[in-house]
């Protein structure tokens, strides 16, 4: 079949060229790359250190970056500083922990907060112990870090699936 001179003449001026449309692809990987790197600062677990083995549950709610002890089979510890050795916690005449209650009185005078709210934030304590430490000596903490000024207290665990 022969093209008529009007094919001909609407194919030599309308060449298409075959190309990608980098500009909405462009897009497509711009939002990604916001979208990766606003969730990815946001980290909301808590790395346990390898000398605590820390108990299962089913949990909910996510942790938040508040003050943490953690209590290992040997040393207790306030925001990773040593405070006490974890034998001296099983004493029955000790109902508080002096040694804890001076260290978060000393994290609370550091604080340098504008406003009431940043310092009701700052009041919140995660504990994480070690799974063979008895809840008696987690009690003395707990009523320490309560005397300390610090009412929200979080015990942290490994989060396990909720339909085993």
């Amino acid at each position: 079949m022969r093209e008529s001179r009007r094919m001909r003449r609407m194919a030599r001026n309308h060449k298409r060229t075959a190309g990608l449309m980098l500009t909405s692809l462009m897009d497509v990987f711009t939002i990604l790359v916001f979208f990766l790197l606003s969730n990815s600062s946001a980290s909301e677990a808590v790395k346990a250190p390898d000398q605590i083995k820390l108990p299962t549950s089913t949990v909910e709610a996510k942790p938040r970056e508040t003050v943490v002890i953690m209590v290992t089979p040997d040393e207790v510890l306030v925001q990773g500083q040593i405070v006490m050795a974890t034998s001296a916690l099983q004493d029955p005449t000790l109902d508080r922990v002096p040694a804890i209650m001076s260290r978060l009185a000393k994290l609370q005078s550091n604080l340098i907060g504008i406003n009431s709210r940043t310092e009701v934030d700052s009041t919140e304590v995660t504990i994480l112990a070690d799974k063979t430490i008895p809840f008696s000596a987690l009690k003395k903490i707990m009523s320490s870090c309560t005397l300390a000024g610090y009412g929200k207290i979080s015990l942290a665990v490994i989060q396990k699936s909720s339909n085993s």
